[in-house]
């Protein structure tokens, strides 16, 4: 997401939100079956699966759920076959949008993905028109009250990673790795016993637009609304909101 730093803690309390409609669980099933079917159904040769199958554990989804699901896509239990899309397009203010869907149906997915855009104040692009506009990068968080500023950039460089960044308006140190090195600075990191905040392969705006006290809101309710679909797994942009207008939005 762009802004990741600005738009973290409103992702954070949006989770909670979501995992109280049980949109959460209904994406990870979805994104569960997808991992499993390409990379197949053992998480020590699939990166992919073993992270969906954590984020299945923090959000306290039955085990027998995730095992149904992996079956699904390994093909040894039936059941809906999902496909995965990529939709890319424009939101208010000229912000690009990538939107990665998982569905079971193609067509009903572009029709109401492309409702909620122009409902919003965007609209649907062409494949590519903005994803040459992002990176994919391994992103994670640590809080700056868990570690001292110098000993982690030290060691996140040490340990393979291409950025360490600390955002001076937001409280927590930001590692940047290549999607390749992504698993192993993790791993490592865990091993110093470094508290991770967050940790995924994500996608980076190369640049961001900065977005004014007249777009936030409508900005900020057309991601809620992609990201409130079913079909959707994940939504990036390159749009960041200073701190000081989040806070009056949210008052």
């Amino acid at each position: 997401m762009g802004g990741h730093s600005h738009w973290a803690g409103i992702k954070h309390k949006k989770a909670l939100t979501d995992a109280k409609k049980g949109k959460v669980w209904t994406k990870i099933i979805k994104e569960i079956t997808i991992a499993a079917k390409m990379g197949g159904g053992k998480p020590e040769e699939n990166p992919r699966l073993r992270k969906v199958i954590e984020d299945a554990k923090a959000s306290n989804m039955p085990l027998e759920n995730v095992k149904r699901a992996v079956r699904r896509g390994t093909g040894q239990e039936p059941g809906v076959v999902y496909e995965e899309i990529v939709y890319e397009g424009y939101g208010p203010g000229g912000i690009a949008i990538i939107i990665n869907i998982t569905t079971d149906s193609k067509n009903r997915a572009a029709s109401e993905i492309r409702k909620i855009l122009d409902t919003h104040g965007g609209n649907m692009g062409s494949t590519g028109c903005v994803g040459w506009m992002f990176e994919q990068k391994g992103y994670i968080a640590v809080k700056k009250a868990d570690a001292k500023e110098e000993e982690l950039m030290n060691l996140a460089l040490e340990i393979g990673a291409d950025d360490f960044r600390s955002p001076a308006d937001f409280d927590e140190y930001e590692i940047i790795t290549s999607p390749q090195e992504f698993d192993s600075v993790k791993a490592k990191l865990e091993e110093k016993k470094v508290p991770l905040v967050s940790a995924e392969v994500t996608m980076l705006p190369k640049n961001e637009v900065n977005i004014g006290e007249d777009k936030a809101e409508q900005v900020l309710r057309l991601v809620d609304a992609l990201e409130d679909h079913d079909d959707v797994q994940k939504v990036y942009s390159n749009f960041n909101i200073p701190d000081a207008v989040l806070m009056k939005l949210e008052k």
